[in-house]
């Protein structure tokens, strides 16, 4: 009883009450109203109209697009992001700081200047481009490329502390029972990463999803074949049809949400799962 007491008294924070009061307050002002107003200005369509909005050709071909792009996106920085976290973390190498820096460019790099550096790379008269058998700027494969190189740093920055934090007398005793490298790091190594690789991967995902300067640059814009859905958004409201932009984020929204609750169930279950082995 006494030290639930001196705990409250010489709590730093302020109250539960305040600080639950602040919180719920920020969370709505920031997100909640914002992402009703959408719903409410949504409900204003009959079902019919709302079809219409969310489920032409062209809406369905953006939709795949952009949950396909950034889906391949997030796989392949999920493999690349773990890897380069493994090398900065475990292996000293002239530069290594540099690289270390660089990982986080895209942070800080505007979306739009991405996005015209990598057209100007992959053009087909560009540094990279003109040596590629297939076409990458102004295709699908240009939105893949953009949405990668800004979804990256996500993984190696949410990695790399639990590599840190590895502890290397687990990989010592694996190896003096006879453990090989692959069992050491699929048996020992890769459960102790799998939730912060899934964090990074959800992350990552979500980022892509709602991308919009780096790609229209790269993406050629091409109804039917290299539109976003983020892209579609902006034409239906520069054309003054905000309900059809509404229904489609709607759409977005709820599919993106039901997406990353079941990453967060599997990292529950990774969780849980590592706890207890």
């Amino acid at each position: 009883m006494f030290s639930r007491v001196l705990l409250k008294r010489h709590s730093v924070l302020p109250g539960f009450d305040l600080a639950l009061g602040l919180a719920v307050t920020y969370l709505s002002l920031i997100v909640l109203i914002p992402l009703s107003a959408a719903f409410l200005k949504t409900f204003a369509l009959s079902w019919s109209q709302f079809v219409d909005a969310v489920a032409t050709p062209r809406v369905v071909a953006s939709y795949q697009l952009t949950f396909g792009a950034s889906l391949l996106a997030a796989l392949v920085n999920a493999v690349f992001g773990l890897i380069m976290a493994w090398v900065l973390v475990r292996y000293p190498f002239p530069g290594k700081r540099i690289v270390d820096a660089l990982v986080d460019l895209p942070f800080a790099l505007p979306t739009a200047v991405a996005g015209i550096a990598l057209t100007a790379i992959y053009a087909q008269n560009g540094w990279i481009g003109r040596w590629l058998p297939f076409k990458v700027s102004f295709t699908p494969i240009g939105v893949w490329v953009a949405l990668v190189f800004i979804g990256l740093p996500f993984v190696v920055r949410t990695v790399q502390p639990v590599i840190e934090d590895l502890n290397h007398e687990l990989e010592e005793a694996a190896a003096t029972l006879g453990a090989d490298r692959w069992q050491t790091f699929s048996r020992i190594v890769f459960p102790i990463l799998t939730p912060a690789l899934l964090t990074g991967f959800a992350m990552a995902f979500a980022r892509a999803i709602g991308e919009y300067g780096s790609v229209i640059f790269i993406a050629g814009n091409i109804p039917m074949v290299s539109e976003i859905t983020p892209l579609l958004i902006i034409t239906k409201l520069e054309q003054y049809d905000i309900a059809g932009a509404t229904a489609i984020a709607v759409v977005m929204l709820v599919t993106s949400f039901f997406l990353l609750l079941l990453i967060n169930l599997l990292q529950a279950w990774s969780r849980r799962r590592q706890g207890g082995l």
